[in-house]
C-alpha cells in the first residue's frame, strides 16, 4: 500500500502553514508545532530536510525561523514527497532496476504499474501547495471511475 510517512504528513502541514500565513513572514519550528501538535524535535528535524533541498529558506537570529525559498504555486506535492522520503515507488523494481525479485524475467504486470506510477507522480508533481489550500476536505471523493465495475 503506498502511504506517506508522519514526517511527510508533517512536512505538507508545515509547509502549507507558512504559505497561508504570505512568503515574507517568518515561521518559527514552535509555532507550528503548536497549531498542529506536532513535537518539536521532530518537526525540526522535518524542516532541516525541507531547507537542504532548497523549498524552505531558514533565517538566523532571535526572531528567526523559516520562510518559503519559492512561491507556493512552484512548490509541487511531489517535491515535499521526495525530500523527506526520497523516491517513492508501489514496487521496488521501479526505481530499483537491480532489485532481487525472482519474478523479473517473467513479470507481466510491470510495464502496468510503471503506469500506474507514473499517472500517480504526474498528479503529485501537478498539484502545488497553492491547489491543496484551494481544497475543501469536506467535499472531496475519490473519482468514480475509480470504482466503477466492468460488465
Amino acid at each position: 500500500m503506498l502511504k506517506l510517512s508522519k514526517k511527510t504528513d508533517y512536512a505538507l502541514m508545515a509547509i502549507q502553514y507558512m504559505a497561508c500565513k504570505g512568503t515574507d513572514r517568518v515561521v518559527n519550528t514552535k509555532e507550528i508545532a503548536e497549531e498542529y501538535k506536532i513535537p518539536v524535535e521532530l518537526l525540526a528535524k522535518v524542516l532541516q530536510k525541507l531547507g537542504k533541498k532548497g523549498l524552505i529558506a531558514s533565517q538566523n537570529g532571535p526572531k528567526g525561523g523559516y520562510v518559503l525559498a519559492k512561491s507556493p504555486d512552484n512548490i509541487s506535492v511531489l517535491s515535499i514527497i521526495q525530500a523527506i522520503e526520497g523516491h517513492v515507488g508501489i514496487t521496488e523494481c521501479y526505481h530499483n532496476e537491480d532489485s532481487h525479485c525472482v519474478q523479473m524475467a517473467h513479470c507481466n504486470i510491470r510495464n502496468p504499474i510503471r503506469n500506474i506510477q507514473n499517472s500517480i507522480y504526474g498528479l503529485l508533481e501537478s498539484m502545488s501547495i497553492e491547489d491543496m489550500s484551494s481544497f475543501n476536505t469536506t467535499t472531496i471523493e475519490p473519482p468514480a471511475r475509480l470504482f466503477s465495475h466492468r460488465t
